[in-house]
């Protein structure tokens, strides 16, 4: 029996529990789960920790990818599976190559390290074509700024999908990766 898909969920650290980012965070954990997902995240606060908590209500299966740098903060506690890493560029990376999907949602420097390696690996095809989705309306305005400043061609913006809200990445996934 083959495992159910892992989806990896990139976020904000400092997401408060009692947020609509939380609450949304939660909402997306509890569905991959309920849907057959396996989740993955950094494995610690704000983001990490709605998803991940709302998947393992849900019965789920969940992994948490931490990182040695990180002495001052504890995993969250509703990780099923801790995957630790020595640095963050291995972090990353070990998501990247694990994960079947890939979602985004809001975040700060930390996620837009992981979109953009992802990213990235996506376009040089080192991962095979996976789900990628960014969920939220600010990041079509990053998106928009990535085209005007930046040197990125045209392939690269084929690799993202923007999606306005959890509910329809979740739509999204379903259809291009059944789960297992």
């Amino acid at each position: 029996m083959s495992k159910p898909p892992l989806v990896i969920v990139f976020g904000g650290q400092r997401v408060t529990s009692e947020s609509s980012l939380y609450a949304s965070a939660y909402r997306l954990g509890q569905r991959l789960a309920q849907a057959g997902y396996m989740v993955g995240s950094g494995g610690y606060q704000g983001t990490m920790e709605a998803v991940s908590r709302g998947a393992a209500e849900a019965g789920g299966h969940v992994v948490g990818y931490t990182c040695d740098i990180f002495t001052q903060v504890t995993p969250n506690p509703w990780l099923t599976e801790e995957r630790p890493t020595p640095t963050l560029t291995a972090r990353i990376e070990r998501m990247a190559r694990e994960g079947d999907a890939f979602i985004a949602l809001h975040g700060g420097i930390g996620t837009l390290a992981e979109i953009t390696v992802v990213w990235n690996l996506l376009l040089l095809d080192t991962l095979g074509p996976k789900p990628f989705l960014l969920v939220g309306p600010e990041w079509q305005r990053v998106i928009a700024a990535f085209r005007e400043h930046t040197q990125m061609g045209s392939s690269a913006f084929t690799l993202v999908t923007l999606v306005p809200t959890v509910d329809l990445a979740l739509a999204y996934l379903v259809e291009r990766i059944p789960p297992r």
